[in-house]
């Protein structure tokens, strides 16, 4: 049972190590395009923080285990209002851009919907991949369309306008070394996200099995947490450095991520069941902190710290009654 713990702390490492990789490569590369921060964190930090999730979901199905699976999103998404952005306002107040509450987050409300009556069945198959794919889709078609920085692009034009061409092939060598040196780090980040998710799902099932808790409890709690560790360290370090859109985007958006890439993958290359005692409360549960969200979003525009403590409080509710659930 100790080695069992030793290669789940290791895996949960593994897969920090490797987030924290993609997540600055992949940051960095998007800086380079001149993106808007809010949508580098709702869609290129959130894809990059929510790797960990679908290996580590993709593989669980693999290898049959759906609890661990669903689980391991609905936990996630919990995690990622209730405990990220709980953390984060207690670092700093965590402003939420306007335009995140007209179109993001209840995209993602609407998506957290869709995929509880999906899961209504009992099953996660190819028809409902689709869905999910299809609304993530829209979600980055929408995200494209708004991702430029404007204001960065002019000032990238002007300063280019009195620039000389030596200056201009200097600064493109440099570009072209900084995207070698972010594929670099998104390829080595890959590489210890799918270690590392190997690792924990297969330490998390013996875990389990041996002192007779559920998977699916397992997958909402451990691997759960394990997994959010990313969105953890983006959002809080954004929110130390003022960085309210690029922590906000990147839950918001890795939410939206874990649901429809996620779960969407996960149904159209390995279709599954589920368990159905989720639907009780893990489905509920996440639902309503997403509207807890948004209507803080809505009418208040911050997250002070008085509220971030109330989000960390439903974080530790929301884990006693799962655990009390299961025994």
């Amino acid at each position: 049972m100790l080695t069992e713990y030793t290669v789940l702390i290791i895996g949960l490492i593994l897969l920090y190590a490797g987030s924290e990789f993609l997540v600055r490569g992949a940051a960095s590369t998007a800086m380079l395009f001149a993106v808007r921060p809010v949508i580098i964190g709702l869609t290129i930090v959130a894809f990059a923080t929510s790797a960990p999730e679908l290996i580590v979901s993709f593989v669980a199905a693999v290898k049959g285990s759906g609890d661990i699976s669903v689980g391991n999103i609905l936990g996630s998404n919990v995690i990622n209002i209730a405990l990220v952005l709980g953390i984060s306002s207690l670092i700093k107040p965590v402003e939420i851009n306007r335009q995140i509450t007209k179109f993001e987050i209840p995209y993602m409300v609407f998506a957290s919907f869709v995929f509880w009556i999906l899961c209504l069945d009992g099953t996660i198959g190819y028809s409902d991949g689709i869905i999910l794919i299809c609304l993530l889709a829209g979600f980055l078609i929408y995200g494209f369309k708004n991702a430029k920085d404007k204001n960065k692009i002019k000032d990238t034009i002007n300063n280019k306008e009195d620039k000389s061409k030596n200056q201009e092939k200097e600064n493109y060598g440099n570009r072209l070394k900084s995207i070698f040196i972010n594929t670099v780090m998104l390829a080595a980040g890959l590489a210890g996200l799918a270690k590392g998710a190997d690792m924990v799902v297969n330490s998390a099932i013996s875990i389990a099995t041996a002192i007779g808790l559920s998977q699916a409890f397992i997958g909402i709690s451990v691997v759960a947490l394990g997994t959010s560790l990313p969105e953890l360290a983006a959002s809080a370090v954004a929110a130390s450095k003022g960085e309210s859109d690029i922590s906000i985007g990147n839950v918001v958006g890795s939410n939206l991520f874990n649901i429809c890439l996620v779960m969407g993958t996960v149904g159209l290359l390995n279709p599954m069941k589920t368990d159905r005692n989720l639907l009780n409360f893990e489905f509920p549960a996440m639902i309503l902190i997403s509207l807890i969200l948004f209507a803080i979003a809505f009418f208040c525009h911050k997250i002070t710290r008085k509220t971030g403590f109330a989000l960390i409080i439903f974080f530790i509710s929301y884990i006693i009654i799962s655990y009390f659930k299961t025994i």
